[in-house]
């Protein structure tokens, strides 16, 4: 492209500092280094994570930065030494890192990845630990190592897949974060079997690839608990089969659900990252057997506790990123299962807008009744 080796200018939603609106502005784009891949971004869409680092409760949170960890977009040029991908590939950035040569890759016991993480943790590029982002010389932190509220961005060659051409970008972008994570944290994390009882806790977007994982998986009940029960028309159409609403019953929510089922259920998800809830979620699972899943990421500082005598008994708590799924080898086969109608991303989109419009998405996000909304960044 006429573009490569150039400094790209191009818009981008720059979060100045925590809690203030995030203002649209012409920012620099380096082009790629070693091991490094320029991205033109098409679409991406809002995720709870993007608001947690804006809100402030984020450890590693940076600013000034530039936010967006789930989206799509077409590579415009990469770096020296990039052979996995080439300009005008297919793509989408993955937070979670896969390189196949680091410690974790190689143990064949997590998605996890070590190679890049020392950078994309300080909100910098691995190669020289400095940002590819910049506006009138200052720089602006990467988020995630993806950074995709804007119309370009730089991420390292192992955070990035290449899918099949032929998906509609504006729809498989939500194949970078919160789908996966629902449907690898019952699939690969839980493996859920089937006639099994799950509970879930948050039906957001994730919350619902939970439900969604767990018909697959041939579960008997799964049932969702939520303190919105118009959430319960549309988790219906995703798998849940009962809802309780907490607000509803004057006992603790694990006992409603211990007595609901007999003693406890097979599986629980917690898809919200309430520390309160994590507990509930653990206790309300079946004394020998019951496993619960943290899928919600708490805010920076919270702690999880129940008593010893709940593991004891044979009850196992777990967490989830990602969902276990290895970034750059399944996100492709993500693509393909969506490709041929094997799993839902289309019935998670409930509203479209613009880049210009961001802040107004992330208000939509926070009033309950948008699952994912798609930003078209050209635009």
């Amino acid at each position: 492209m006429a573009t490569q080796g150039q400094v790209i200018t191009c818009k981008a939603a720059v979060a100045w500092e925590p809690n203030k609106p995030l203002v649209i502005e012409d920012v620099q784009v380096a082009p790629p280094q070693a091991g490094e891949v320029r991205v033109k971004i098409l679409f991406a869409a809002l995720c709870h994570t993007d608001a947690y680092t804006w809100g402030g409760k984020d450890p590693e949170g940076l600013f000034p930065s530039i936010l967006g960890h789930e989206a799509a977009g077409i590579v415009e040029s990469v770096g020296e030494g990039v052979t996995d991908v080439k300009p005008g590939d297919h793509v989408i950035p993955c937070y979670q890192a896969e390189c196949g040569e680091c410690k974790f890759c190689k143990s064949g016991k997590t998605n996890l990845c070590g190679k890049v993480r020392a950078a994309t943790g300080v909100g910098v590029m691995l190669n020289d630990r400095t940002s590819r982002f910049s506006i009138n010389g200052k720089p602006i932190y990467h988020f995630m190592g993806t950074s995709t509220f804007s119309q370009y961005t730089v991420v390292h060659d192992v955070s990035v897949a290449k899918i099949d051409p032929k998906a509609p970008l504006d729809k498989v972008c939500l194949l970078g974060c919160g789908v996966p994570t629902g449907l690898g944290a019952v699939w690969n994390t839980a493996k859920v079997e089937p006639g099994s009882i799950v509970a879930i806790f948050g039906l957001g977007t994730v919350g619902l690839a939970v439900a969604e994982g767990a018909k697959a998986a041939g579960a008997s009940r799964i049932i969702g608990i939520d303190i919105d029960s118009k959430k319960f028309e549309i988790a219906k159409n995703f798998g849940v089969t009962e809802f309780v609403n907490p607000k509803d019953h004057e006992k603790p929510i694990q006992q409603v659900l211990v007595d609901l089922t007999d003693g406890g259920v097979d599986y629980s998800f917690e898809c919200i990252g309430n520390v309160s809830v994590m507990r509930a979620a653990l206790e309300c699972c079946h004394k020998g057997w019951g496993t619960s899943v943290i899928v919600g990421v708490a805010a920076s500082g919270q702690e999880i506790s129940t008593r010893p005598f709940q593991l004891v008994t044979g009850r196992v708590w777990k967490g989830t990123a990602f969902g276990g799924f290895k970034s750059r080898s399944q996100v492709p086969w993500l693509v393909d299962k969506y490709l041929k109608k094997e799993i839902k991303v289309d019935e998670y989109i409930t509203h479209n807008l613009t880049l210009a419009e961001i802040n107004k998405a992330f208000d939509l996000m926070h009033e309950g009744g948008c699952l994912r909304c798609v930003l078209s960044m050209d635009a």
